[in-house]
């Protein structure tokens, strides 16, 4: 059940703002200083109503989408393994996506899908090439190389 307990809280923090600022009364929006301020207290001090709040929306996901359940706990594993710069590095870059625009996310998509297939060096030619490309350019490769099925 740890991988699972796991998965709950990181798409939780990865899905829900509120949660990551901390929850301000009903009516009243948490002010930055206040809610930094706050110390939370551990998993295990939280009443059983606070962590079903906590829980409850990644249990509605894991019920409403079986077909996605293999990948919940697959992100569940994988976090377990990363150090925590990886889970910082990992945080800031779910910010930055819901930051994009559809364009930017399909760009991403395409130069993910294929700099995975890259030795690293590659992907460091590509990187380099990519900032000097012209938008005109970038376009003509990114038809040239689409962004794999989701």
């Amino acid at each position: 059940m740890k991988p699972l307990r796991l998965a709950l809280v990181l798409s939780l923090l990865c899905s829900a703002p509120v949660f990551a600022q901390g929850a301000a009364p009903a009516g009243k929006p948490a002010s930055a200083p206040a809610a930094a301020a706050r110390a939370y207290p551990a998993w295990e001090q939280l009443s059983a109503a606070e962590r079903d709040m906590l829980v409850a929306p990644v249990r509605e996901r894991w019920n409403d989408s079986p077909e996605q359940r293999e990948r919940m706990m697959e992100h569940a594993r994988r976090w377990q393994t990363m150090t925590p710069e990886e889970r910082q590095r990992m945080h800031r870059g779910v910010k930055r996506w819901g930051h994009m625009s559809p364009e930017q996310r399909a760009q991403a998509r395409a130069l993910f899908g294929e700099m995975r297939k890259m030795s690293p060096e590659d992907r460091q030619k590509l990187r380099a090439q990519w900032k000097t490309m012209t938008p005109e350019e970038r376009q003509a490769w990114l038809k040239s190389h689409p962004a794999p099925a989701r």
